[in-house]
């Protein structure tokens, strides 16, 4: 027990990562759009997110919406960007990988406080979850640096007309998915390393198979 602390801490880190991956992965504010006309966009701001985009309207453009529109990406559409659809398909990767690095640590860390001190059953879980851990927060990374490269450069998007959105912004901005995202590969990445670092403790009383 004493030899895994660090890799008790990995398991919080990575849990709270993996948390963070599934909440930017639902949140719509990935790229927050300021716009000049406000005929339809009554408050001016639009979110885009990677799943659909949507903005505050007085004038009921969709039904069954009092006041706030939405439309969702409906399968691939050639006018949206590339990082969107990739930040689909690597968050959706990152949430499997996150949860099979949490299950991996989960048994090693059940073999070890249960006294179970079998080699092949602590070490090699712990450095299956510590690259699951890894590859999950790199698969947020791309998606997440990519798109805040496309803020910063205020990247324009054509929209189909049936969206209701400009195809440029007059300004934008990273909208609270990015930072959320941020802290979760800071997170995932540390658990990572915790969970690698992990080393049997040889001794004399020490069995292994």
């Amino acid at each position: 027990v004493s030899s895994s602390h660090l890799q008790l801490a990995a398991f919080a880190l990575g849990t709270v990562g993996w948390i963070l991956c599934t909440i930017s992965m639902g949140v719509v504010e990935w790229r927050v759009w300021h716009v000049d006309n406000t005929t339809i966009i009554s408050s001016g701001i639009a979110w885009v997110g990677i799943w659909k985009v949507c903005f505050i309207s007085y004038l009921r453009v969709s039904p069954g919406y009092k006041e706030q529109f939405c439309h969702k990406f409906s399968g691939y559409e050639s006018s949206i960007p590339h990082e969107i659809y990739a930040a689909q398909g690597l968050l959706l990767i990152a949430m499997f990988m996150g949860l099979l690095g949490l299950t991996a640590t989960i048994f090693a860390l059940r073999n070890v406080y249960m006294g179970i001190t079998h080699k092949t059953l602590i070490t090699p879980f712990f450095l299956m979850g510590g690259f699951f851990y890894i590859f999950a927060g790199l698969c947020v990374l791309i998606p997440v640096s990519w798109n805040f490269y496309s803020v910063t450069h205020n990247q324009s998007i054509a929209f189909p007309p049936s969206y209701y959105m400009p195809s440029s912004p007059a300004a934008q901005e990273a909208g609270a998915a990015i930072p959320i995202g941020i802290v979760a590969v800071i997170l995932l990445l540390l658990s990572g390393t915790f969970s690698l670092s992990y080393r049997f403790p040889v001794t004399a009383n020490t069995v292994t198979k």
